[in-house]
């Protein structure tokens, strides 16, 4: 068990091509950015509404996309959804829904979850034991896991969901990248038993990031209070009017896990051809796990192609998916290049 208590600094993530070009100066702009989990193919964009921004968002339009949402995520209605401007604004929030006590988080995973929970006040550590989660007053879990693609089995969040519940405690499922998991593990239809909220990210999956939505599922009593704090138009206009769009599009949304799947697959195939092993992971992710990954960065990272990488564990790296030809091109060639490299220096040994 690792004690994280007062780990309240901000936390490195991938994306940032700020940091990438101090990185790495001589690297051929731009990068192509493989360090985020975030769909290269966004939802079309479209004609907005002028009153989407000339205007403050509409109360019904609000409830039109709990209502879409409810839908697509499979909750039981409108009434367990809670909008929210990105999941990364709920986290403190929903941590704070349990009274400062034990959290515990199942790892290694996304670290902003330890981050808000010693925001909210909780004595926070991370495990590597599931069983181990029942002696939490808050325990989160991100399933599909990110980087590894780790998938808690619904039947096992649920038993937790009772231990839990039985002595006032919470349990957190960050399903962020369920939109290409196995639904059918999903808790979002559960949340009305109490005990459990489920985060959804709108950005990933819709390749719009940017736009800045996501959802808390939960029983209808802990939506309201947290849409109590959040107050009135607390997304914005043009994110309702994609979220409803987008939401409701189920064509696109299967046509998208269709193309998702090839491209993985596709992906894997390219690191098997340079002997990168690819450990784990979801659709618009892979995560790799191989001794030189810190060298396998540097090499890419030279050549304009950002992974991500995490201190803490300097084995492995979590790569997403190109997002044309040309950088499926120029990711093979980089590849080329790192494995020419590193032949070149078995043979060095071995002379």
């Amino acid at each position: 068990m690792k004690l994280l208590d007062g780990a309240i600094a901000a936390v490195d993530h991938g994306g940032s091509l700020g940091r990438a070009s101090a990185l790495f100066p001589l690297a051929p702009q731009p990068f192509v950015d493989l360090s985020t989990g975030i769909n290269p193919h966004s939802y079309p964009l479209f004609d907005l509404p002028a009153t989407a921004l000339s205007r403050l968002p509409e109360a019904e339009r609000a409830r039109e996309l709990a209502n879409v949402a409810a839908s697509a995520y499979g909750a039981p209605s409108a009434a367990h959804v809670a909008a929210a401007p990105g999941t990364q604004i709920l986290l403190p929030r929903v941590a704070s829904l349990v009274s400062p006590g034990r959290a515990l988080v199942l790892g290694p995973t996304y670290a902003e979850h330890r981050r808000a929970a010693a925001i909210a006040g909780h004595l926070v550590a991370e495990v590597e034991d599931f069983e181990a989660l029942a002696g939490a007053d808050l325990a989160i879990v991100v399933s599909p896991n990110n980087p590894d693609g780790r998938v808690v089995e619904r039947e096992r969040l649920l038993q937790l969901v009772g231990k839990l519940r039985a002595k006032g405690g919470l349990l957190v499922v960050d399903e962020a990248f369920m939109d290409v998991g196995p639904r059918a593990q999903s808790l979002a239809g559960d949340v009305d038993r109490g005990g459990i909220v489920v985060l959804r990210s709108f950005g990933k999956f819709f390749g719009l990031a940017g736009l800045r939505l996501g959802f808390a599922l939960a029983d209808a009593l802990t939506v309201e209070r947290l849409e109590t704090q959040f107050g009135p138009w607390a997304v914005a206009g043009p994110a309702l009017e994609y979220g409803i769009r987008a939401l409701a599009d189920s064509s696109w949304q299967a046509g998208m896990r269709a193309t998702l799947q090839a491209e993985a697959e596709r992906l894997d195939a390219l690191f098997g051809r340079f002997g990168v092993p690819v450990a784990g992971g979801t659709t618009l992710f892979r995560y790799l796990d191989l001794p030189d990954a810190n060298g396998l960065f540097s090499a890419l990272g030279e050549r304009g192609i950002l992974l991500r990488h995490f201190t803490d564990r300097p084995l492995v790296l979590r790569a997403g998916l190109p997002g044309s030809q040309e950088e499926w091109q120029r990711l093979e060639s980089a590849l080329a290049g790192w494995a020419s490299q590193r032949d070149d220096g078995a043979r060095e040994i071995v002379r």
